[in-house]
C-alpha cells in the first residue's frame, strides 16, 4: 500500500538525513507521521551505548510489523495485528548528540485507515483538541461505516467512537467473584488443556469483559456451525450477573452451549471483541447463520468480523417487543396482532409483504413509530418472506418459551449469583453430557416405529435421528388431513394451494419438478429443518414417493458425525446405519461378556483394536483408489484416521483406569499404560456420562462399547 499521498496534512514524509533532537523527539515524528497516514506504531527495538549507557540506536515500526507468534496461552488471547508488514523508520545517535533517520521503509501490505487511526492504542491517549475526532467523526462517518459492515445509526456510532475513549467501563461484579471465576478456569483446564477462556481489560487494568468455553463446545461446533443462536437474555433483562450464551443446536435437537461471557455493556466494542474472540476459540470458523436480538451494535460487530454470515433476528425476540414497545394500541392489540401475523407470516413473496405492511402501518397509523420504522429497515433480517434457501434447525421460534435457548433458564435466574452460577454451569455440563449420552445410546439401541405404510416415513426411518423422526413423522400422519387444489402452472412450476384440516389454515405450495424444488408458505424446512405436510402431500400426488436430498439436512440425520457429506447416497445411509446398529448390538454382547474377568477383557479389547487397525486400512485404500486425483483431502482423510486409530486405546485406557481405580484392583502393567497415554482423556466425550457409583462390571461395558464406536464408524463406512 502506497503511503506517499498525505491529503491535507502538514507532517513531513521520513527521509533519510533528517535530524532530531532526542530519539524520543523522533519517536513521536514517526507517531505523527504514522497519524496523518493511517497506521499504528510501536518502538520496535533500541540499543545502549557498552562504554557510555546511552542509547544510540532505536528502531520503530508499523504496529502490523513482523509475524505473530504462536502460543498455547489462553489468558487474554487477543488476536495478533502482525501480518508481516516491514514499513518501519531507523533512528542512530551521531557523535553530537543529535540523532537522524539512518533508513526509513515506507510500503505497507494492509490497508491504511487515516479514518480511524485515532482507534489505534498508539495514537488513543493523544491530546483531544489535537486529535480532533469530534471534527474527523463527521468527516469520515461513511469509511467508519464501512469498517463496521451495513452500520448505519449515526447516532450509535458516534457512542461507540466516545466509549472507547472511556476508561471508566468494567465488569461489574461482587467481591470474591472474580477469584471463583479464575479457580473455576484453572480448575477446567487441569481437567482439559484445551479449555478455552479469554480476558478483555480496560485502560486502567479493570476487568471489562470475560469469555470461556468447554471443549464439548468447540468439539459441538465442529459439527454443527451450521446455525448459531446469541443470547444476551439475561443482560438485557438486567440478571444480577451479566451473562450470555452461545448456543447450538445438535442432531438430536438438544441444545448446545457454545461458549459463555459475561460483559460490561452492549457497545460495538465488546461485541466485536466478543465475536472475535468466539471466532478464534472456534479455529476461525465463521458460522452460516447467527441469530441474534434486534441490536444496532451487535449488527455492527457481525457485519465486520463475520461478513460472509448471514445474520438473522430470532422471531421471538421481535414478537414479545409488540406490547412494550406498542403499548398505546393495547385496545386494539388482537385485531393489531390478526393483521400482523397476516402480514409477516402469509406473505408468500417479498412484494405481498410491501404491500400488507404499508396497509398495517395506514390502518394503525404506525408510520411516525420510531422502533416500527427500524423493524422496517431490518426487514430481511427477520420477516419469513426474506428467508427462502435459509435454515435455522429449529432456533428460531414464534416464543421464547418454544425456543432451545430456554432450556437454560432452570440454571439462571434474575437473582442467581455469581458463586450459584459457577456450581449450576458444572451443573449444565454434567446434564449436556447425560442427555446426549442417553440420546446417543436410545438411537444405537432402538429401532423406529413405523405408524402408516407411507414410503416417506419408511425411507426416513433410518436416516433421521429419532427426535427428528418422531417430528417428521407427525408430519406424513397429517398429510392426510390436507387437500390440494393445482392453482397455476408454468413450464416450469405449478403452484398448489394445501388447506390444512387440523388447523384450519390454507397453504401455498411451490413445486418445481425438474430442480426438485418445493416450498411451503409455512416455511417448515426453513425454521425447523424438514419438509411439511403440505410439502408431502404435494410429492405424493406429484408421484414422487421419496424426499429429495436437498431437503434431508445432513445434521438431523444419524450420519451427521460422519465426515463424509451425504450428498444424493440416502440409500447409502440407511444401508450403513442398519450395519451400524448391528454392530452396536454386538458390541453391547461383547462388553457383557468381556467384562467378566480381566482375561476377556484383554482378550475382546485386542480383537477391537486389531479389528479397527484392519478397518481403517480397508478403507483408506478404497478412499485412495477411489479418488487417485485428490491427493490433498486423501491425505487429510488419513489424517483423521490416524488421529481415530490414535484416539481409541487412549479411550479405553482411561475408562479402564477409571474402572479399576473404583473397583480397587489395578496391576501394574495397566497402571503403567494408564500413565502413558493419560493425554487422551478430553477425547472420551461419548463416554463422560455421571456413572455415580456404578461398580466398576458397568464401567467396563461402557469403556468396551465406547472403544467399539471407533471401530462401528470404520466398519460401517
Amino acid at each position: 500500500m502506497d503511503s506517499s499521498v498525505i491529503t491535507g496534512s502538514t507532517i513531513p514524509e521520513p527521509r533519510d538525513g533528517i535530524e532530531f533532537e532526542s530519539h524520543e523527539a523522533a519517536y513521536s515524528f514517526y507517531k505523527d507521521y504514522a497519524k496523518s497516514v493511517g497506521f499504528g506504531t510501536a518502538k520496535l527495538s533500541s540499543r545502549r551505548s557498552r562504554s557510555s549507557k546511552e542509547f544510540i540506536d532505536a528502531k520503530f515500526s508499523c504496529i502490523r510489523y513482523g509475524n505473530k507468534q504462536q502460543s498455547d496461552d489462553a489468558i487474554n488471547p487477543r488476536p495478533s495485528p502482525k501480518i508481516g508488514c516491514k514499513a518501519s523508520m531507523h533512528v542512530k545517535r551521531r557523535q553530537n548528540g543529535k540523532w537522524y533517520i539512518y533508513s526509513f521503509v515506507k510500503e505497507h501490505n494492509h490497508e491504511l485507515l487515516p479514518a480511524q487511526v485515532h482507534f489505534f492504542r498508539s495514537h488513543r491517549n493523544d491530546d483531544p483538541l489535537k486529535n480532533d475526532i469530534r471534527i474527523r467523526r463527521r468527516k469520515n462517518l461513511s469509511s467508519v461505516s464501512k469498517l463496521f459492515g451495513a452500520y448505519q445509526n449515526v447516532d450509535c456510532l458516534e457512542g461507540y467512537m466516545r466509549n472507547q475513549h472511556d476508561k471508566g467501563r468494567s465488569l461489574v461484579l461482587e467481591s470474591g467473584d472474580a477469584q471463583v471465576l479464575l479457580d473455576l478456569f484453572m480448575h477446567m483446564q487441569e481437567e482439559n488443556p484445551k479449555f478455552f477462556y479469554a480476558v478483555d481489560l480496560n485502560e486502567e487494568h479493570r476487568l471489562r469483559n470475560l469469555f470461556w468455553v468447554d471443549t464439548k463446545g468447540m468439539e459441538d461446533y465442529s459439527n454443527f456451525d451450521d446455525v448459531v443462536c446469541f443470547d444476551t437474555t439475561y443482560f438485557t433483562n438486567k440478571y444480577k450477573i451479566p451473562l450470555v450464551f452461545f448456543i447450538g443446536v445438535n442432531h438430536h435437537i438438544q441444545p448446545t452451549l457454545l461458549g459463555c461471557a459475561l460483559i460490561a455493556d452492549e457497545t460495538v466494542y465488546t461485541f466485536a471483541w466478543l465475536m472475535q474472540t468466539w471466532f478464534m476459540a472456534m479455529g476461525e470458523r465463521a458460522p452460516q447463520l447467527m441469530l441474534t436480538d434486534q441490536n444496532n451494535a451487535l449488527k455492527a460487530a457481525i457485519g465486520a468480523v463475520f461478513p460472509q454470515t448471514c445474520h438473522c433476528f430470532c422471531l421471538w425476540h421481535i414478537l414479545e417487543k409488540i406490547p412494550r414497545q406498542l403499548e398505546y394500541l393495547s385496545l386494539w392489540h388482537d385485531n393489531f396482532m390478526v393483521k400482523f401475523n397476516k402480514c409477516i407470516f402469509k406473505s408468500w413473496t417479498e412484494e405481498q409483504f410491501e404491500k400488507r405492511w404499508s396497509k398495517l402501518l395506514d390502518k394503525f397509523n404506525l408510520r411516525e413509530v420510531e422502533w416500527v420504522r427500524s423493524l422496517y429497515e431490518d426487514r430481511k433480517y427477520w420477516v419469513p418472506a426474506f428467508m427462502r434457501d435459509v435454515s435455522f434447525a429449529g432456533l428460531s421460534t414464534m416464543s421464547r418459551s418454544e425456543s432451545l435457548t430456554s432450556s437454560y433458564d432452570k440454571y439462571v435466574h434474575a437473582e442467581t449469583s455469581m458463586r450459584e452460577f459457577i456450581e449450576q454451569y458444572k451443573t449444565i455440563l454434567e446434564d449436556r453430557y447425560e442427555e446426549e449420552a442417553k440420546a446417543d445410546f436410545d438411537a444405537w439401541h432402538e429401532t423406529a416405529e413405523l405408524k402408516s405404510p407411507s414410503p416417506f416415513e419408511k425411507q426416513m426411518s433410518l436416516v433421521y435421528t429419532h427426535e427428528i423422526f418422531r417430528k417428521f413423522q407427525v408430519e406424513v400422519l397429517g398429510a392426510a388431513a390436507c387437500h390440494l387444489k393445482k392453482e397455476s402452472q408454468d413450464e416450469t412450476t405449478t403452484m398448489y394451494t394445501v388447506k390444512d384440516f387440523e388447523d384450519g389454515q390454507n397453504y401455498m405450495v411451490e413445486w418445481n419438478e425438474t430442480k426438485s424444488d418445493i416450498y411451503c408458505s409455512c416455511r417448515s424446512f426453513e425454521y425447523k429443518g424438514y419438509l411439511c405436510r403440505h410439502a408431502i402431500v404435494v410429492l405424493q400426488m406429484s408421484g414422487v414417493f421419496s424426499i429429495p436430498p436437498k431437503y434431508v439436512l445432513q445434521r438431523w440425520t444419524n450420519a451427521a458425525l460422519s465426515r463424509h457429506p451425504i450428498s444424493e447416497r440416502l440409500d447409502e445411509v440407511q444401508t450403513k446405519v442398519r450395519r451400524y446398529n448391528d454392530l452396536c448390538r454386538r458390541a453391547i454382547i461383547l462388553g457383557e461378556e468381556g467384562s467378566l474377568s480381566q482375561e476377556s477383557y484383554n482378550i475382546a479389547l485386542c480383537a477391537i483394536r486389531e479389528a479397527l487397525k484392519q478397518c481403517a486400512s480397508l478403507n483408506n485404500s478404497a478412499e485412495t483408489s477411489a479418488c487417485p486425483n485428490t491427493s490433498g483431502s486423501i491425505e487429510e482423510e488419513n489424517q483423521y484416521r490416524n488421529t481415530s486409530k490414535e484416539r481409541a486405546p487412549d479411550l479405553q485406557v482411561t475408562g479402564a483406569d477409571k474402572a479399576t481405580r473404583r473397583a480397587g484392583a489395578a496391576n501394574t502393567k495397566e497402571s503403567n499404560h494408564s500413565s502413558a497415554v493419560k493425554k487422551g482423556k478430553q477425547v472420551t466425550r461419548s463416554g463422560d456420562v455421571n456413572v455415580g457409583g456404578q461398580e466398576g462390571f458397568h464401567l467396563m461395558v461402557c469403556d468396551t462399547a465406547i472403544l467399539f464406536i471407533f471401530l462401528l464408524n470404520s466398519f460401517a463406512a
